[in-house]
């Protein structure tokens, strides 16, 4: 119950984060994709501090102490989790054909590949898709909103962030009961994934003059290639 609890209060403070910076920083910026730039940019050099002192440093002891298959297992097992939630999205966005895919991709890596450590799937045709909440939402027409920067979970929109919401709500690594066991389990996906995107650290540091711009500008792009499954419309200036 203390768990539940704890969790919801997380959710109430992601969003009530999001809302206090757009309603208290919508003047701040003449971008309108990003009306509270200053707000986000405090965030960001928070976030950009946290991982400097903390997460970076574990994520790369994790990558040099670790050997490769077994990095990559890790990532196949919360891949897999994550699969199904894939196929939900999937379905609620109308592909049936690609549902069945990662429902497909779940009970194969759960089996074959021994509880996802595998990526057995992959090897049989089954591709592999990403998709959240925020997609879904994205793909029945709701807009992107405002981007905003939220503590730790990094860049987001204000659809995408109602939509990690739901995807922290439906999570089965969030919602285990016994917390010890909960927490190092987000501890450890956290810092695989962290490993996982040491390389592109240098690609960032040499391409951007300004990295806040560059991640913004980045995410922004990947997440309407996403909407619209790598076909996206032209953007309409005026």
């Amino acid at each position: 119950m203390k768990t539940k609890k704890t969790a919801t209060r997380l959710k109430s403070a992601v969003l009530a984060l999001t809302l206090t910076g757009l309603l208290g920083g919508c003047a701040t910026s003449g971008n309108p994709k990003d009306p509270i730039e200053g707000f986000n940019r405090a965030i960001y050099a928070f976030n950009e501090g946290l991982d400097t002192v903390l997460i970076k440093p574990v994520a790369k002891g994790y990558d040099a102490v670790l050997p490769t298959p077994v990095r990559t297992g890790v990532t196949n097992f919360f891949g897999n989790i994550a699969d199904f939630f894939i196929g939900v999205n999937n379905l609620l966005q109308g592909k049936p054909d690609q549902a069945a895919s990662d429902l497909g991709r779940v009970l194969v890596n759960s089996t074959v590949g021994i509880l996802g450590i595998f990526d057995v799937a992959t090897s049989a045709g089954l591709e592999k898709h990403e998709e959240d909440f925020g997609q879904t939402f994205g793909r029945w027409g709701v807009g992107d909103g405002a981007y905003v920067v939220i503590p730790v979970f990094g860049p987001r929109t204000v659809r995408d962030t109602v939509g990690l919401v739901l995807d922290v709500a439906a999570d089965p690594v969030s919602n285990i009961d016994y917390v010890p066991t909960r927490n190092s389990a987000l501890a450890l996906r956290l810092i695989d994934t962290r490993a996982d995107l040491l390389p592109a650290d240098k690609v960032i540091e040499e391409a951007a003059l300004d990295k806040y711009a560059y991640v913004r500008d980045g995410y922004l792009q990947r997440r309407r290639s996403l909407v619209h499954d790598g076909n996206a419309p032209r953007e309409q200036f005026d």
